[in-house]
């Protein structure tokens, strides 16, 4: 499976530029193998480009996300741990996506706390504000 860069995935879900959308839609569909990887860096980056560029709320972050998650032609990485990064988010957007899926990611891994000099996110469970 082929993987997709986050300018393509912000032309996916964005659907500002017709053109670009429709190379993206074709890359995702056509192929030896149809469909498409999305990276945890790659999500991240795409959700901080919706919200600071495109001035999208948490709410629609959070609703985009779940989207890419049931999408039939996506596959985001470890899908299970950005589940949990959503919930998170979805309790506590002032955290950030990018900080709760960092914490849902060490918290797979075991390596929990997670230090951090961030208030809202040292609040959250698995987390310790230094």
């Amino acid at each position: 499976m082929r993987a997709v860069d986050t300018n393509v995935l912000v032309r996916l879900l964005a659907r500002d530029d017709p053109k670009q959308v429709a190379a993206a839609e074709a890359f995702v569909r056509t192929g030896a193998q149809p469909g498409a990887w999305i990276s945890h860096l790659v999500l991240m980056e795409a959700v901080w480009v919706l919200a600071t560029v495109y001035d999208v709320n948490a709410a629609q972050i959070a609703l985009g996300v779940d989207m890419l998650l049931d999408h039939e032609d996506l596959v985001v990485q470890d899908a299970d741990v950005v589940k949990t990064a959503l919930v998170q988010y979805r309790k506590r957007p002032k955290v950030g996506f990018s900080d709760c899926l960092i914490l849902a990611v060490a918290q797979k891994a075991g390596h929990v706390p997670l230090g951090t000099f961030d208030r809202e996110l040292g609040k959250l469970p698995g987390a310790q504000k230094l």
